[in-house]
């Protein structure tokens, strides 16, 4: 192509085609794409994206450039804009799709320090806070041109691949205002992309809250201490400055039970247990015993003497003559007495 000869003109549509189609082939990867749509004429309407277009329009060194940023981020060809810690990365779609990298540095310490002590004691709550439905004098302590959390220009250096002679070209310039846009719906990512923690604002805060209250709790008296030394009197305490009496713990009342009870109990139930167990093991011994003596007996036992018949059969007839002769003889008894 000669010097004198354009480029073929293509039309926004065709060049938003043209992006989408890049813009799924990359989702397709695993790239995250976040683009930004603008419904309106409006870039921003919140207070935070706002405050971020207004602190960009108001260094001259930007301000040629602006205009043909804003045409490009309302028409959409920023396709894809991440913010991280001191940097905004970015696709914007123009003859081709152009990679933007923008780095932008961390808030100085002394500066975030300033900060929040500009803020303490005057945040009501974290939502208050993003929604930048705070008082006028915190909020221009955090957009302050100078000291606030908007960036100067000596702490932006932009970076794009098109073929654009100038620092900030009209890529650039759409994507910085697309970080307005973005501010709208995540204010938080102004705290992330100066590297700072929103949330200390509010711990800040509360500590201030906190000590207020303790200071204005404290007595202004005297101490008795004081009194006595200035006035070389001993100042007996007053009822107020007396340490209140701890209340009286209650006492659970145990039934007592002598002890001397507890002991002869024992002692009986021990002694009745021993005899127990002795009887029954002198029953035991004993039963050992008689059980040996019978076999003892039995195995001493003599055998019986035979008694002949004649003998026995004389001892009974003995017997009967005796039974018969009885009652003869008591018939006899009785005659005599009469």
């Amino acid at each position: 192509m000669a010097w004198q000869q354009w480029a073929p003109y293509v039309s926004v549509a065709e060049r938003r085609r043209r992006a989408l189609r890049k813009m799924e082939a990359l989702r397709k990867k695993g790239v995250d794409i976040q683009p930004i749509e603008i419904r309106g004429r409006k870039i921003a309407t919140t207070f935070w994206g706002e405050a971020w277009c207004n602190h960009l329009e108001s260094f001259s060194d930007y301000e040629n450039r602006l205009p043909r940023g804003r045409t490009y981020v309302r028409n959409g060809s920023v396709c894809h804009l991440a913010i991280a810690k001191g940097a905004i990365e970015a696709k914007v779609s123009g003859s081709t799709l152009y990679n933007v990298r923008i780095r932008i540095k961390t808030l100085p310490g002394k500066k975030w320090q300033a900060v929040k002590r500009q803020c303490s004691g005057k945040i009501g709550s974290l939502i208050e806070l993003l929604q930048g439905r705070l008082s006028d004098n915190i909020m221009e302590a955090v957009t302050d041109r100078a000291n606030g959390l908007f960036p100067l220009p000596g702490e932006i250096s932009l970076g794009c691949n098109c073929p654009d002679w100038a620092v900030m070209c009209k890529h650039v310039a759409a994507v910085l205002y697309g970080v307005g846009a973005r501010l709208d719906h995540k204010p938080e990512l102004l705290f992330t992309l100066r590297g700072v923690d929103h949330e200390e604002l509010i711990d800040a805060d509360a500590e201030a809250a906190v000590s207020a209250a303790t200071t204005k709790g404290k007595s202004k008296r005297l101490d008795t201490d004081d009194l006595s030394a200035v006035f070389g009197i001993d100042v007996a305490a007053s009822n107020a400055d007396r340490p209140l009496p701890a209340a009286p713990k209650k006492k659970v009342k145990k039934k007592a039970v002598p002890k001397r009870t507890k002991k002869k109990g024992a002692a009986k139930g021990t002694s009745k247990r021993k005899a127990s167990k002795k009887k029954a093991t002198a029953k035991q011994t004993a039963k050992q015993g008689h059980a040996k003596g019978a076999a003892g007996k039995t195995s001493k036992k003599k055998p019986a003497k035979k008694v002949p018949r004649k003998a026995v059969k004389k001892k009974t007839v003995k017997k009967k003559a005796a039974k018969k002769s009885a009652p003869k003889k008591r018939a006899a008894k009785k005659t005599a007495k009469k």
